[in-house]
């Protein structure tokens, strides 16, 4: 159809252009930064894609290559996820002790480590410690050396350009990383005559070894991580930008990486357990951990919808790009156009609005398909079918083999949701810095990760036994023909969701109080001065 090509250049040209002109704003205030920060993103982009497709594939090689059950590979994910976690919380320091240089390198060598053994190693026993231990020591690393990196290769002013495009390059490499998760799993796919997939996790070999599909993540990850590694070695240590311009200055002899670690979890521990013993800072975490509910969302996309999607749409389904793809293509869009028009809104407005647009909008996938059926043969169709996600030529292949509706209730979810993502995720920093007590900033900050991190102990089991439960394999292992109660998988996800902008709504007065100045002045030491942060 006509309208569809004209659509389709018009949404591609307007993209890019609004997308260099994103790019344009930040770099244009970063042109005197030092090269090693944008060395330091082009390590980035590498790393996250890497990252973003291989996170999609994680549960599904836990499963098919591993051997594990639905609920055990779930088990493993929280494993694996909590000491990612745990890593994030003292992987700062390793960045202030050996510098930013060296810091990417242990990361680096924790990354090659794991996906090398991941490439071959599917001992559920050896996994463990030969594969996620070491993945997700090198992952928690990349987080904090990029942003204590940005702080120091900016000044205080272009500080907030260089956490923006931070944040702009980020969803780049995941869009990039879900695009490559649908390729990889298209071209390595075993077909049937008519081209149909019967097992998108055939692989193939490669340096005369068969691999999996889904091993095969691990093996580019690999390759990924060498260029990394190429890249990282171009940094120079000890380089600041300060008002006056690019130092360089000497490095500083530190303890060893294993002190520096050591000294910051027992620091860390301290910490805990001195604000613990502060009353509002259980009002604080009892806050936050309201918002946990709708941000259980983003693991099920990550370690539920995979299953959920390949069983419910078919071997080789797009799920990489209906959710890979089109969240953070949009994020980068929608969050600076919603700053623009909501920054007198207050924070704490807007993660209810949004919370209640994205949990909510789970719903919409338990709406019955058939509705929707219509529209694939119509413009809109072939926009997304034919331009979008590739599945055929043209309308006369699409409709000969047309793709089953459940793609649309899954796409329309994704595109609302998203919505409500930009509208409370970026001020959720905001909300947290607004309520923590003046002087316990940076300690409270770095603690409002604990009702997630307890949460993950629950989450992954649940994954796990929600597509077992709605979405069972055949006595054969193979996805049945229909799952006529697939929609429940979204019921008790949105149902759990709406707990955050319920309690938000309840908690409201108090949010007031505290925002009006109310909040306790911070608790005294012996001394009678404030305790440190």
């Amino acid at each position: 159809m006509r309208a569809a090509n004209l659509v389709t250049y018009g949404l591609l040209i307007s993209a890019v252009l609004a997308f260099a002109v994103i790019v344009w704003k930040y770099a244009r205030g970063l042109k005197e930064s030092p090269r090693d920060m944008w060395l330091l993103f082009g390590y980035k982009v590498i790393e996250y894609t890497a990252y973003a497709a291989m996170n999609m594939a994680l549960v599904l090689w836990l499963s098919k290559d591993c051997g594990l059950g639905d609920v055990a590979a779930g088990s493993y994910i929280s494993g694996w996820s909590i000491i990612l976690s745990v890593m994030a919380m003292v992987a700062g320091a390793l960045v202030d002790t050996i510098g930013v240089r060296k810091t990417i390198v242990v990361s680096v060598v924790f990354l090659l480590i794991a996906r090398f053994f991941m490439a071959f190693v599917t001992s559920r026993f050896l996994i463990i410690p030969l594969g996620l231990m070491p993945l997700a020591i090198g992952f928690a690393i990349v987080g904090p050396v990029v942003s204590v990196a940005i702080k120091r290769y900016t000044t205080k002013a272009g500080s907030a350009l260089g956490f923006g495009l931070f944040y702009v390059v980020m969803n780049v490499a995941y869009a990039i990383g879900g695009w490559f998760f649908d390729f990889v799993r298209e071209k390595y796919a075993l077909r049937d005559a008519a081209g149909k997939v019967i097992d998108e996790n055939a692989g193939t070999a490669l340096f005369g070894h068969h691999f999996s599909t889904y091993q095969l993540f691990f093996v580019f990850g690999f390759g990924f991580t060498l260029v990394s590694l190429v890249v990282g070695a171009f940094l120079r240590d000890g380089v600041e930008m300060t008002e006056e311009g690019i130092v360089i200055r000497p490095p500083k002899q530190h303890a060893s990486a294993f002190v520096a670690v050591k000294t910051a979890a027992v620091d860390t521990i301290k910490t805990i357990a001195g604000v613990m013993k502060e009353r509002y800072f259980w009002i604080f975490i009892g806050m936050l951990a309201t918002t946990v509910f709708v941000r259980f969302i983003f693991f099920h996309f990550h370690y539920t919808f995979p299953k959920y999607g390949i069983r419910v749409l078919g071997e080789g389904a797009k799920i990489g790009s209906i959710y890979g793809v089109l969240n953070p293509v949009l994020i980068v869009f929608l969050v600076p156009l919603v700053a623009a028009f909501t920054k007198n809104v207050s924070s704490y407005r807007m993660m209810i609005f949004g919370s209640i647009v994205s949990s909510l909008s789970c719903f919409i996938a338990t709406i019955p398909s058939k509705i929707f059926e219509p529209l694939t043969n119509s413009v809109l169709g072939e926009l997304i079918f034919i331009k979008w996600l590739g599945m055929a030529p043209d309308m006369q292949a699409l409709m000969a083999k047309p793709p089953t509706p459940d793609y649309w209730p899954l796409i329309a979810f994704i595109l609302v949701f998203t919505v409500g993502e930009a509208i409370w995720s970026p001020r959720l920093m905001q909300f947290t810095a607004e309520i923590a007590p003046k002087g316990k900033e940076g300690t409270y900050i770095a603690l409002s990760v604990l009702p997630f991190f307890a949460a993950k102990f629950v989450v992954g089991p649940m994954s796990g036994l929600l597509v077992k439960t709605y979405t069972p394999l055949d006595a054969a292992g193979k996805a049945m023909a229909s799952y006529p109660n697939h929609h429940m998988v979204w019921i008790w996800i949105g149902g759990m969701a709406v707990v955050t902008p319920i309690g938000l709504v309840l908690l409201r007065k108090l949010f007031r109080s505290q925002e009006q100045g109310n909040q306790p002045a911070p608790s005294d030491d012996e001394d009678g001065k404030p305790e440190a942060a």
